[in-house]
């Protein structure tokens, strides 16, 4: 397998000699491993995420500082989990072993167990060298940690997790508290506790008074006098219906264009055309659709790149990501987000018949992941998700084009709303300068 060590192969091969004939698959040779264990599509992604993670982690390559921020990700990971994925066994968990056990064998007790120790990495260690699940894991003595409970330095910190799941909470329940308050500001129906007990008093009530209420109401309708209550039927003002927000005019700001960045990409488990990459995008831990790797909030993003560009191209680097049209399933993985590439714009009449060349937008070497991407002359504010009724995407994409230059543009002339606007081609930039594409003038992007 390209993402295991030697040290990692080794104990394979001492361990589960039925791997052999699945080591190029990681996620069968984990079912090989452990046959009672049934991955999801996520968690088969999220194995060969850990697998890259425990190829690289302290190595000896590695500068101190990337290590440190590496194991302290991994030793939070792993203060709410057993196992990498969770409580299931893996490959990743026994290659991640084989490459730390050496590490950690040299650590110091305040290295392992101090205030800033790595307290949950050495439990995980210790619990693959240990538990049944692991079985037959076969560490010589020599190769084993020895995790000693008496010489634990200092104990384990509170989980942060916890606190964060408790503020989140708190969230939850003051927006529906606002929403309560807002709805029953319009004369909406109010459905929450406090409405449920005005109902229960309700039913408490004594039956007269249930009944004067109902003689009340009687009244109100139809101006007769019942139970000695003479009132006449007042009309209620008109509910006011809040007015609909007005509607942005069409604009390629529209369009949320960020700095991405690809941390890793592969080829697609279920189709030939396409890569899925990891890409890193600015987003806030918690946002939806996205995931974290190696200690950063990610998206997974399916683009039919596969034979256009070379995978080797698609690993490390910057690009111009698309992170507001609506998530779609692609062959089984869900991609949240969209990677701009310039092809040769077609003449009339020509098909398109996906042969390339394809250049990926290259945004400026110091742009940071997230950073906002947009066309000079046309800043706004991005809708949160592109409404694809309203075809946004389809009608701007049509004037994204690269100049003579070879920077990427957006030539408002050639969107049928947008012609008359009287805005000549605008240059996507970020703060640090101009998006470019390697060599294709005149090229339609998207």
């Amino acid at each position: 397998m390209a993402t295991l060590d030697n040290s990692a192969k080794s104990l394979l091969e001492k361990s589960y000699p039925q791997v052999k004939d699945a080591e190029n698959d990681p996620v069968k040779a984990s079912s090989a491993m452990f046959e009672n264990a049934e991955y999801t599509t996520a968690e088969k992604t999220e194995i060969e995420q850990w697998l890259i993670t425990a190829h690289h982690i302290a190595s000896s390559t590695e500068d101190s500082a990337k290590t440190a921020e590496r194991l302290s990700t991994l030793n939070t990971h792993l203060s709410t989990r057993t196992t990498l994925l969770g409580h299931k066994p893996s490959i990743a968990d026994v290659a991640m072993c084989a490459r730390l056990a050496p590490v950690v064998k040299e650590w110091s007790d305040k290295q392992r167990t101090g205030d800033q120790g790595y307290h949950h990495i050495v439990r995980h260690l210790d619990f693959v060298q240990k538990a049944d699940m692991f079985g037959p894991l076969k560490l010589d003595d020599s190769e084993k940690v020895d995790v000693n409970p008496d010489k634990v330095v200092s104990p384990i910190k509170p989980i942060d997790a916890k606190a964060e799941k408790e503020r989140k909470k708190k969230e939850k329940v003051l927006a529906a508290a606002g929403a309560e308050s807002a709805a029953a500001a319009a004369g909406g129906t109010v459905t929450s506790a406090a409405s449920s007990d005005a109902q229960n008093a309700e039913k408490s009530k004594p039956k007269k008074e249930k009944t004067k209420d109902v003689g009340e109401k009687v009244a109100n309708a139809v101006g007769a006098e019942v139970s000695g209550v003479s009132k006449k039927k007042e009309k209620a003002p008109k509910q006011q219906k809040n007015a609909p927000a007005p509607e942005k005019p069409l604009s390629p700001a529209l369009i949320d264009l960020r700095v991405g960045h690809i941390l890793k990409a592969e080829n697609h488990p279920n189709a030939d055309s396409l890569y899925v990459s990891t890409v890193a995008c600015g987003d806030a831990p918690g946002t939806e659709n996205t995931s974290e790797y190696e200690g950063k909030v990610v998206r997974t993003v399916c683009s039919g790149l596969n034979g256009l560009v070379p995978l080797e191209e698609m690993q490390g680097r910057k690009i111009v990501a698309v992170c507001n049209l609506k998530p779609v399933t692609m062959r089984g993985i869900k991609s949240a987000a969209m990677v701009l590439a310039a092809s040769p714009r077609l003449a009339p009449g020509e098909t398109d018949n996906h042969a390339g060349p394809v250049e990926l937008v290259n945004p400026p070497a110091e742009a940071e992941a997230g950073e906002r991407v947009y066309f000079e002359g046309w800043e706004g504010e991005p809708e949160p998700v592109l409404n694809p009724k309203k075809k946004v995407w389809d009608d701007c994409q049509v004037g994204f084009t690269t100049t003579g230059e070879k920077a990427v543009a957006f030539d408002p002339s050639a969107v049928e709303k947008l012609k008359d606007s009287g805005k000549g081609t605008a240059q996507l930039k970020t703060k640090q300068g101009l998006c470019t594409v390697k060599s294709l003038a005149g090229a339609t992007v998207r």
